[in-house]
């Protein structure tokens, strides 16, 4: 099978070549890596750890236009709500009366919890919305059926990147101590005090327990972009301190999952990590220290068990989530992709409809209209003023061996090459 994935973040790249993998081994894989602020490095592309056959740089109407896209199978659009509905105008524009398409595939990196129906509805015309979990199939069925849009596009699967290997709470720690990692969020806690707050309460943790190691676990280096704006990097942070940091407390970056083969307890306010730990059956705190508030998202974790606080955990506090809780969020589920499969060859089989958007120019014109241009397209999905079918200047492209280096070498030393290549 060829799929296409279209992301515009690392953490959304992730997701949707994990779904290519997960979903079809062996598929020939092409990752489009849309223009823009968050746009991935090589460094943060070679940590997910999957090498695509082609990688491009572009922007949303030089993706539509992609000749490729005429033999792809499957197109999995991994890009924010506003980004989505752009592209199924652009692409429904692209193959308005084309005898063939693509499948198209989306949906949500990680918990659902705030602008559910604004979201949803900015998808719904893909051929498949992706739930994560039978809550939130549920979920989204009382949104789209009460305004006619067939339940039949939502399809239950689950997060791709939860890992089967589960931890084992009696293993020795001959080559680690008893090790606490506090998953940190871009833009959770958002401000400079509640950061701050984090930072010291690890700190102050791994100081009263010598014995364990503390991890905090980062998500982007300095000055790097993630899908959330990051406005004051714990690192600086840590930096800026006068008093030194305990010889136990790590900062550390890459892989989640190779980080969780040496983590005890996973802590964090509403990381998507927690679902990979919860699938592995590790103790996880959901820390209530600056409430529990919508805005943080850990008000979504309510139900399972798992809510506490820093002062709980320095005294030894380690929740296992609620196997009920945990079924329902589609954590440890068998064969996730399993429906996917049928669903995707249901749709192979038979001629696909035109792309219909929910939004349309007749329906939403100053909204959709505004939300089209904002990325240099027309109300009819075609390319705007100033955009081409393809850039003047040469597509950052790049092939297999960029990461491929990258994982050999590491970063600062494929960079230059990175660069010679005109990579990402």
């Amino acid at each position: 099978m060829r799929i296409h994935v279209l992301a515009d973040s690392d953490t959304r790249w992730k997701w949707g070549a994990g779904l290519a993998v997960g979903l079809a081994p062996g598929s020939e894989v092409h990752a489009h890596m849309l223009r823009g602020r968050s746009t991935p490095t090589a460094r943060q592309l070679a940590e997910v750890g999957i090498t695509p056959a082609s990688i491009t740089e572009s922007t949303l109407p030089e993706f539509a236009a992609a000749p490729e896209l005429d033999a792809a199978d499957l197109v999995i659009l991994g890009t924010v709500g506003g980004s989505t509905h752009a592209a199924l105008h652009a692409l429904a524009a692209r193959f308005r009366g084309a005898p063939r398409r693509p499948v198209l595939m989306t949906g949500y990196v990680g918990v659902v919890y705030e602008k559910m129906a604004d979201g949803l509805l900015l998808r719904a015309g893909a051929d498949i919305v992706l739930a994560n979990s039978p809550f939130d199939r549920r979920r989204f069925g009382e949104v789209y059926e009460p305004l006619g849009i067939p339940g039949s596009c939502i399809v239950q699967t689950a997060l791709p990147f939860l890992d089967q290997r589960p931890y084992d709470p009696n293993r020795t720690h001959a080559r680690h101590p008893y090790t606490v990692c506090f998953a940190v969020q871009p833009s959770v806690p958002a401000d400079r005090n509640g950061r701050l707050y984090m930072l010291r309460r690890a700190i102050s943790h791994a100081r009263l327990r010598p014995g364990r190691d503390v991890l905090v676990k980062l998500r982007s280096k300095p000055g790097e972009a993630t899908t959330h704006v990051e406005a004051h990097h714990y690192q600086v942070l840590a930096d800026q301190m006068e008093e030194p940091l305990p010889r136990n407390l790590h900062f550390v970056y890459g892989n989640m999952s190779e980080t969780l083969d040496r983590t005890d307890l996973l802590v964090t306010v509403s990381s998507t990590a927690a679902l990979e730990s919860m699938h592995r059956g590790m103790p996880t705190a959901i820390l209530s220290d600056l409430g529990v508030r919508e805005i943080h998202g850990n008000h979504y974790f309510v139900g399972s068990g798992c809510v506490t606080d820093w002062s709980a955990i320095d005294e030894g506090a380690a929740p296992l989530a609620h196997e009920s809780w945990t079924a329902d969020q589609g954590i440890r589920a068998v064969d996730p992709f399993g429906e996917l499969r049928t669903r995707i060859g249901e749709l192979r089989s038979r001629p696909l409809p035109p792309i219909s958007p929910y939004y349309t120019a007749e329906s939403a014109p100053e909204y959709v209209g505004a939300l089209l241009r904002r990325r240099g397209l027309n109300l009819d999905g075609s390319p705007g003023a100033g955009a081409t079918a393809r850039s003047s200047g040469p597509m950052r492209r790049t092939s297999r061996r960029v990461l491929k280096v990258a994982y050999q070498f590491g970063v600062q030393r494929v960079a230059p090459k990175i660069q010679q290549w005109g990579g990402v």
